[in-house]
């Protein structure tokens, strides 16, 4: 247990780390300060969470967020498409095919909801490029507002037309009072018989000026409107100067649920387009994962890896006893020795005269054999050892001087 109490601390130190950065992310994330202001998925006072949250618990309402850079409009009939807190200039100039594209929704009998992003500040002088406007979060970096803005992202096309002259509006500018270092509210009072709340707080000096008679103005400030209607076939399309209403301060503070309700009008299908904010949804491996919940295949893929790799670094067979080793090294024996010796210091070739030398030095003064065998012995070796060393054969003839000697199991 304590051979492996380092590693166990270590993996629970992990564990640990990784638990609070996922909590930390999750608090950030659940806070939506993250994301730009007006979007649905920001859930502090600049969002508009609350408002996407209560449509979707209206019975028969389904809600849901457009993440696509493509320029397609939902295709399901019935639909409400909110396009949020975006700049004026982005609907000066927009291609022909988007043109197209927003005819074709609007023809099916669907809704498209357009509110601009509340300026305090001169209209005319507004910089998009200046790093502190807040517009600047639907832009990637360096990237300047121009006016050939589409929806979702910018589109060099030569074919592209004015939205403005098309249908029939112009952006304006009517500032604010000011109230201390701040600007106050302008009253925005209903020009319509509709049973909606007979003034709005308008929290933007943003107006329309010079609308075609196609429009229908719905709230004004004076003489000037800030909520327009028009009807194109079955559908229509609403834009509001200001965006104030649909955040999540609103929903708590200056709440109207009549004028939000007919915002989106009868419709059962509300989409959020988050794409104008730069919260695009790109395709890979991470997305595919998430869209068919493969989080299971995921883990234990992890899983196995882990296994792997613990299996190659630790043995999941306990290890064998240990035997206690021998104080001495294990060698050859004597005989091993001494042909081992011979081997490294006499040459195949003499060998046999060298033993033949050996045993005459040690056999012949012994007397134990007669001399005449001796002497049969060394003609042997004699007319053996008068051959050339190709015609040698060493071991024919120890036989013949075994022979001679009268014993054929006699060793040199």
């Amino acid at each position: 247990m304590r051979k492996h109490l380092p590693i166990i601390l270590l993996l629970g130190c992990a564990a640990v780390f990784v638990f609070g950065l996922v909590r930390l992310f999750e608090l950030r994330f659940e806070t939506g300060d993250v994301y730009p202001a007006y979007s649905s998925l920001r859930a502090d006072p600049l969002g508009a969470m609350a408002f996407y949250e209560s449509l979707g618990k209206i019975s028969g309402v389904a809600t849901r967020r457009d993440f696509s850079d493509s320029d397609r409009l939902p295709e399901e009939p019935h639909t409400a498409y909110l396009h949020l807190a975006g700049p004026p200039d982005e609907w000066e100039w927009i291609p022909q095919d988007l043109f197209h594209e927003i005819q074709g929704f609007l023809v099916r009998g669907n809704r498209l909801v357009i509110t601009f992003f509340p300026q305090t500040g001169s209209y005319a002088s507004r910089a998009y490029d200046d790093e502190t406007n807040p517009l600047r979060s639907a832009r990637s970096p360096g990237e300047k507002m121009t006016p050939a803005k589409k929806m979702k992202g910018t589109m060099d096309d030569d074919s592209e037309i004015s939205l403005e002259d098309e249908w029939g509006f112009h952006p304006g500018f009517e500032k604010l009072a000011p109230d201390g270092e701040t600007y106050a509210p302008a009253p925005a009072v209903n020009q319509t018989g509709l049973p909606l709340p007979p003034g709005l707080d308008w929290h933007s000096g943003l107006i329309f000026t010079n609308c075609d008679s196609a429009w229908r103005t719905i709230y004004a400030r004076g003489t000037n409107a800030v909520v327009i209607e028009r009807k194109f076939g079955k559908g229509s399309v609403v834009m509001a100067t200001d965006s104030y209403f649909i955040s999540n301060e609103a929903m708590a503070n200056d709440r109207h649920a009549d004028f939000l309700a007919w915002l989106v009008g009868a419709n059962k299908n509300v989409v959020f387009d988050e794409a104008h904010f730069g919260i695009v949804e790109t395709s890979g491996v991470a997305v595919l994962m998430r869209k068919y919940r493969l989080h299971g295949l995921a883990a234990g893929l992890v899983l196995l890896a882990g296994l792997f790799i613990w299996k190659n670094s630790t043995s999941l067979v306990p290890p064998p006893a240990e035997t206690k080793k021998a104080d001495f090294i294990a060698g050859k024996d004597a005989a091993s020795g001494f042909v081992n010796l011979l081997r490294r210091s006499i040459a195949p070739r003499d060998l046999l005269a060298t033993c033949f030398a050996e045993w005459k030095k040690s056999a012949a003064p012994a007397g134990k054999i007669s001399s005449a065998r001796i002497q049969q012995a060394e003609a042997v070796f004699t007319s053996e050892n008068s051959l050339p060393n190709k015609d040698r054969n060493s071991i024919e003839t120890y036989k013949k001087i075994s022979k001679a000697l009268g014993n054929r199991n006699q060793k040199l």
